[in-house]
């Protein structure tokens, strides 16, 4: 993996019956720790993306495709944006799996964690690869 990943929050949508997945991200100076999350940078590309998200939902209601696992982040060589990612984002809105979107993520990069909100807490991360 490159020295400086890239950071990216995606969102798995279904919008009046189509899937979309928004993406958000930010080079990074340093690799995740190997047992770490992507703490406050992570939580800060998802707000940036979240705002996305709410602001298109002018265009029509939409909903989470994929449960507790429609937000995610994953950190990614640099390398991988041209090529690799946008091969896995163009399965999924044609298939709509996510455990294999979750696979192919995680076979890129150093880590897929889910984002989940509980009442009156903090968002938190779930490693899931």
């Amino acid at each position: 993996m490159a020295d400086a990943p890239y950071l990216i929050a995606l969102a798995l949508l279904d919008q009046g019956g189509q899937r979309a997945m928004p993406l958000q991200g930010k080079s990074l100076r340093e690799p995740l720790p190997a047992d770490g999350d992507p703490g406050e940078v992570g939580r800060l590309q998802a707000l940036d993306l979240l705002v996305r998200v709410w602001q298109r939902s002018d265009q029509g209601p939409l909903s989470r495709a994929s449960g507790d696992q429609s937000l995610l982040v994953v950190a990614v060589p640099i390398e991988a944006l041209q090529e690799e990612l946008p091969a896995l984002k163009a399965a999924w809105l044609n298939s709509g799996d996510t455990a294999a979107l979750v696979q192919g993520l995680a076979e890129l990069g150093s880590g897929v964690w889910s984002l989940t909100l509980e009442s009156r807490q903090p968002l938190s991360y779930r490693r899931l690869a």
